[in-house]
């Protein structure tokens, strides 16, 4: 499952209303909503003034514009934000493309809409229909992609700075990115907790698939409430580290690399504005995305690039498919076949990885029927 927070309407993911919000939560939302405030105060009297113009660091407002400044060695602290379109050619589906996507093909798990499947209140009373959607698209069923393992070689090349991303498929981990590499905005499938306020016992990836796979619905050891995995729902707060490490990572920022996703939902579509003015913004997508009318760019929502004005000095907009997008950059860098042989081998150590697992799981299964019989005929 992928960019499931993309789940998210953008009225309603916003500000959630969590039913239990701790002290350190609440705080960094409305520090976070106070930044909102400033920010759009500072933006309103430097349009009005016609202050605070930004150095031009693009020699050109193209791919390869953008891969000249990464060689210039004044590029070291590269933040992406990423969305389902990075997944999609895993065979991850997304959630709004008409047709194709998520929310298009749920009639079957006959839901009054489409996005109470994500609906916390509606999870407590219904939850067979996600844990059903949930063994179709259970991480561990899929490869990462060139896009996801563009993303490690910048680590690897000492660039990451860090990996902002709606989705909840676990496929940049599976990449190589570790928890500190990560800001997983909208939750993870790589743990999960009891719902109950009163126990919130942690369980692990594999204990969650388990139960989903025995068509069991997940229920606690220590009290019996619902578990689920920490991916956020309609009605939950982002985590809190997604808040903290905002307000200090985007500051620092000196390339934003934003690759498919539609820039709809707040507040992960609104970090585009937290970067420097003269920090260059890269779209890497099937269609232009997260520009906006002069307001909506001055609160800071919505992304208020700029791409085609007369304005324009540092968003690059590539309209192409994400593995496209990585492979032509990573090409213009003299990287491309070096990414190249890293999807491969990768890709060749996780089908080595799945045929052990899988012979292990015959191995298993065979041993439990033999003692069955053997039983049996005792």
């Amino acid at each position: 499952m992928s960019d499931a927070p993309e789940h998210l309407k953008e009225e309603e993911a916003d500000t959630p209303e969590p039913e239990n919000q701790s002290d350190s939560d609440s705080n960094d939302e409305g520090e976070a909503s106070g930044d909102t405030e400033m920010d759009f105060l500072r933006n309103l009297f430097s349009h009005t003034l016609g202050l605070g113009s930004a150095e031009k660091v693009l020699d050109d407002l193209t791919l390869e514009g953008v891969a000249r400044y990464m060689q210039s060695g004044k590029c070291k602290n590269i933040i992406f934000m990423v969305g389902a379109g990075i997944s999609t050619s895993a065979g991850i589906p997304d959630f709004r493309s008409p047709g194709t996507g998520l929310y298009a093909n749920l009639q079957k798990y006959n839901l009054p809409y489409p996005e109470a499947i994500f609906q916390i209140d509606y999870f407590k009373k219904h939850p067979e229909p996600f844990f059903a959607l949930a063994r179709e698209l259970y991480p561990g069923q899929f490869k990462p992609t060139v896009c996801h393992y563009f993303i490690k070689l910048m680590k690897e090349k000492g660039l990451l700075q860090r990996c902002y991303s709606q989705n909840i498929d676990t496929l940049e981990r599976v990449a190589g990115l570790e928890g500190e590499d990560l800001i997983e905005a909208h939750g993870t499938f790589y743990t999960s907790h009891c719902v109950s306020f009163l126990c919130r016992r942690e369980y692990s990836l594999d204990w969650m698939k388990e139960k989903i796979f025995s068509d069991e619905i997940p229920k606690c050891d220590k009290c019996s409430g619902l578990v689920k995995p920490d991916i956020v729902f309609f009605g939950e707060n982002l985590p809190a580290r997604f808040f903290t490490s905002m307000k200090m990572d985007f500051p620092r920022c000196d390339l934003l690399i934003v690759m498919g996703t539609s820039l709809q939902v707040q507040p992960f579509a609104s970090l585009v504005s937290r970067v420097p003015k003269s920090c260059p913004r890269l779209l890497i997508n099937m269609e232009k995305t997260g520009e906006s009318d002069t307001m909506m760019g001055m609160l800071g929502f919505g992304g208020g690039m700029d791409f085609d004005s007369d304005k324009a000095y540092r968003d690059v907009a590539h309209i192409s498919t994400c593995d496209d997008g990585c492979l032509a950059l990573a090409d213009f860098l003299g990287w491309k076949e070096e990414l190249q042989e890293l999807v491969k081998k990768e890709h060749a150590r996780i089908d080595s990885q799945d045929k052990k697992e899988q012979a292990n799981q015959s191995v298993e299964t065979a041993a439990k029927a033999d003692t069955k019989n053997t039983d049996k005929a005792e």
